[in-house]
């Protein structure tokens, strides 16, 4: 009787957990790595092309698929994930403090990924052993619901806890009341460092900023003078080392090696012609055309810190108001340059009369901060591996596979009927182009909006970015998603399959805009990330249902048919989205953006040649 229980466990108390499960480490990999590794510092150049590679293990996950129906029990292999996972994601949590932190978290994010691909192909298969198949309808729903859930605990709650864990480990805030008006004299003087020697050595560590009252004079100056003291500024913050290179220890050790063939050859001057091309210098037609007026303030530490402790200062304004931040958004201090003055620079519009903000910057120690959410991450799966252990069911059907030759003949018999299938060609380019923008916009969306104005970003903060692109943006997703679903019962895939493919493309105009615009208004960038999500998630209802009618006429091989649809699905991701970072860096996010909308071109090109039975997707004419 005891044993009959076990095999007939409630599906809630299993299926939302596994499938929460499921998503996260998922979401970990793809997208969450992306911000932290931003945010510690990495260019995004090596951001895309390593957590690109992350994308392998779900494309070539259905080869060895096999494997887990060989070797083991599916509840066996997802327990046993589910444990590696929780011990990957406390290695990434031990790897962050470290000097080369960047390669040893990389290493437990392989790990990571392959673990989680292989909990996928453990956690699919059980489902459907352990379901009758009314369950499997009845709860298929359910699934991909609480999928959506760890989606969005990913890509907007970890984040909200990693920007609250960046400003709790910080230092005290800074504040800054900028003031605008034509009354303040038109005068520039660069801020000198205070006197602190009055100050102990017990005190606590914290900032000291020239003048907690900034004002600007609206009268304005000259384009070249405008550029003088730009490059003043700069360039003192750079020879104090108050700008930091992108991961430079490492960074240092990659330059002392001689470039391979790749770079001498293909790499370098590609990107070299695309900086000069596409991304060129501003120059002025006339240097003495007028902007609008500016204002340097200075910030330094009170004391030295501790040898090896790097502080981090992130600036920005608190209106959208006619006063800009030119340079100094992000600053390095530590116990080399703690007798230096750090200058930020701020820029009135030339049009204005009068304006006001708040300059307000916000330090954390970034490498503990999501070391801690990681230490947390690994916590939640060793409870869900002690959980699974013994509330998963254990139907008798899931057992080993037997007879192996026979399985491994039929694994190649399922990949020679896929790759005969007619117009296969054309079913591969669709699956790999059908995304092609939005596998480089999903790499360097996070990016841009995280990184500083002076950049070409939007300055977000990490907070900021998990409620408008984790929180609402994937929100959206899922109700783009659902009426995607509704839309296609009425009519069919055929019907909205060129209305689908061009909403998959054409709402990447709002970065294009947002490149341009650079707005301050989080409403502004909320509305245009939320409206770009919801599109894509309405979008990619089609091509869900493309590979389904693809592997409708496979017969017994239709699941095995979708996994290799699935891979196709993944490289299209992966492949783009490893060269995006590098593309983005040699031309600049403007160019980079308009780049992704002429993406669109080789993406609906396959579109204009696959039939689908008009009668496919429509409820009740299957």
């Amino acid at each position: 009787m005891a044993e009959n229980k076990k095999n007939s466990r409630n599906p809630w108390a299993w299926i939302p957990t596994l499938y929460f499960a499921e998503g996260v480490p998922y979401v970990v990999v793809m997208t969450v790595a992306v911000i932290m590794f931003k945010r510690l510092g990495i260019s995004n150049t090596d951001i895309a092309l390593y957590t690109g590679w992350l994308y392998l293990p779900w494309v070539i996950k259905p080869f060895w698929s096999p494997i887990v129906d060989l070797l083991k029990t599916k509840r066996w292999w997802i327990v046993i994930m589910q444990l590696i996972i929780g011990a990957a994601f406390g290695g990434i949590a031990l790897a962050l403090p470290l000097p080369i932190f960047f390669k040893a978290s990389l290493i437990f994010m392989w790990l990571l990924a392959f673990s989680s691909a292989t909990h996928d192909i453990a956690a699919d298969g059980f489902y459907m052993l352990s379901l009758s198949e009314y369950q499997q309808s009845y709860f298929v729903g359910i699934r991909s619901t609480f999928y959506r859930v760890a989606t969005i605990t990913g890509q907007g709650i970890l984040i909200i806890i990693a920007g609250s864990l960046e400003s709790w480990t910080g230092l005290s805030p800074v504040e800054i009341n900028v003031t605008a008006n034509n009354n303040i004299r038109n005068e520039l003087v660069l801020p000198a460092a205070p006197n602190i020697q009055a100050l102990s050595e017990n005190d606590e560590l914290g900032f000291i900023v020239t003048s907690s009252d900034i004002q600007i004079s609206t009268l304005n100056i000259t384009l070249h003078e405008f550029d003088s003291i730009k490059n003043i500024v700069e360039l003192h913050n750079k020879e104090a080392g108050f700008i930091s290179t992108n991961n430079s220890n490492e960074k240092q050790e990659d330059e002392n090696k001689t470039d391979g063939w790749w770079t001498r050859n293909i790499s370098k001057p590609l990107g070299n012609w695309l900086k000069n091309t596409f991304n060129p210098k501003k120059i002025a037609d006339n240097e003495k055309s007028l902007v609008g007026n500016v204002a340097v303030v200075g910030i330094m530490l009170n004391k030295k810190p501790d040898e090896n402790k790097e502080i981090v200062l992130n600036l920005q304004l608190k209106k959208d108001s006619d006063i800009k931040l030119v340079s100094g958004e992000r600053l390095v201090f530590n116990s080399k340059n703690c007798n230096e003055v750090a200058y930020v620079l701020m820029q009135v519009d030339k049009k204005a009369v009068s304006a006001d903000d708040v300059l307000k910057g916000t330090s954390g120690n970034i490498q503990l901060a999501w070391s801690i959410l990681f230490f947390i991450l690994s916590g939640l799966f060793i409870v869900l591996f002690i959980y699974h252990k013994f509330i998963l069911p254990r139907p008798a059907s899931d057992k080993a596979a037997a007879g192996s030759g026979m399985m491994f003949k039929e694994f190649f018999i399922t990949f020679k009927m896929f790759f005969t299938k007619k117009n296969i060609l054309l079913v591969i380019l669709f699956l790999l182009l059908y995304r092609l923008g939005e596998s480089q916009i999903v790499k360097m969306a996070s990016p841009f909006l995280l990184d500083t104005r002076t950049t070409g970003g939007l300055g977000l903060t990490t907070g900021q970015l998990g409620l408008i692109y984790g929180t609402i943006g994937i929100f959206m997703l899922t109700v783009g998603g659902i009426l995607g679903g509704l839309a296609a019962s009425k009519k069919g895939l055929k019907y909205w399959l060129w209305p689908m493919a061009l909403g998959i493309n054409i709402p990447h105009l709002v970065y294009v805009y947002l490149s341009y615009a650079q707005p301050n208004s989080l409403l502004i960038v909320g509305t245009c990330v939320a409206f770009e999500q919801f599109c894509y998630g309405f979008a990619f209802t089609a091509y869900m249902l493309y590979m389904l009618y693809v592997c409708e006429s496979s017969g017994v091989h239709k699941t095995a048919h979708y996994a290799i649809c699935t891979g196709f699905m993944a490289l299209g991701m992966m492949i783009p989205g490893m060269i995006s970072g590098w593309l983005q860096e040699c031309i600049g996010y403007q160019n980079f953006f308009i780049w992704v909308i002429i993406c669109a071109i080789p993406g609906l090109l396959p579109v204009l040649f696959v039939k689908v039975d008009p009668k496919f997707g429509i409820k009740g004419k299957e």
